[in-house]
C-alpha cells in the first residue's frame, strides 16, 4: 500500500449479497500536506473477468442479453442490457478460468484461446471492483438460445452478430453497458491482428 494514504478507521457497514465498507483515511495533497479525514463507502463485491466471444473466420461476435437490477434502479427505459460474458472470481480462479467457466455456462461457446485486452477499475469512485477483460476466439457455429443457471435466477438470451452490425448497434447507442463498449472499441482497433494471430488472412 501507498504511503500517501493514511488509512484512520475501516468498517463494514453492510454485509449482505454485496459488501459495503466505510474507509475513514486521510490523502497527500498535490501542492503538499494531507487533506482531512475523508469518509467514503466503498461497494465491494469482489473482481472480475469478461469476455467477448469472437469468431475470426466468420468475423462473428457473442453478445448477450439479461436483466440487470443497477438499470433498473437507474430507471432505464430497458432494463435488459446487451453485455459481454463476464463473472466473478471464485477463491483460487484466474481471470482466465473464470473467462472460459463463463463463455460455457452464460452462452454455450467453447473458448479455445484467449487474448488479453485490458484490466480496468469499474467504478474507483464508489467500487473495488476491477474486471480483467479478453477477446476470446470461439466458433459460432450452432450457437443461441437461452442459458444461464437457473439455482442463480440467470435468464440469458444468446445473440451472434456479426461484427460490423454490433460496431453499427453500438454507434446508434444499442449497446449501454461499459464492458462491452471497451471490448467492441478493443476489437475495433484490433481485429486485423486478432485474426492475423489466428492465422486468418484479410
Amino acid at each position: 500500500m501507498t504511503d500517501k494514504v493514511e488509512l484512520l478507521q475501516k468498517v463494514t457497514a453492510f454485509d449482505g449479497y454485496f459488501k459495503i465498507v466505510r474507509y475513514h483515511l486521510r490523502h497527500r495533497l498535490f501542492a503538499g500536506g494531507w487533506t482531512g479525514e475523508v469518509v467514503r463507502e466503498v461497494f465491494e463485491r469482489g473482481h472480475a473477468a469478461a469476455v467477448l466471444p469472437y469468431d475470426p473466420i466468420r468475423d462473428e461476435v457473442v453478445l448477450i442479453e439479461q436483466f440487470r437490477a443497477g438499470a433498473y434502479a437507474a430507471h432505464s427505459e430497458n432494463p435488459w442490457l446487451l453485455e459481454v460474458v463476464a463473472g466473478i472470481m471464485e477463491v483460487g480462479e484466474t481471470p482466465e478460468q473464470v473467462a472460459i467457466r463463463e463463455a460455457k455456462e452464460e452462452a454455450g461457446c467453447v473458448i479455445s484461446d484467449l487474448i488479453p485486452m485490458y484490466q480496468f477499475l469499474v467504478s474507483p469512485g464508489g467500487t473495488s471492483e476491477t474486471t480483467a477483460i479478453f477477446c476470446g476466439r470461439v466458433s459460432t457455429q450452432g450457437v443461441g438460445g437461452i442459458h444461464g443457471l437457473v439455482e442463480e435466477n440467470e435468464d440469458i438470451q444468446v445473440h451472434v452478430v456479426k461484427f460490423d452490425d454490433a460496431l453499427k448497434m453500438l454507434a446508434e447507442g444499442k449497446i449501454r453497458s461499459a464492458p462491452p463498449i471497451i471490448a467492441l472499441q478493443w476489437l475495433a482497433l484490433h481485429r486485423e491482428d486478432v485474426r492475423k494471430q489466428w492465422g486468418i488472412s484479410a
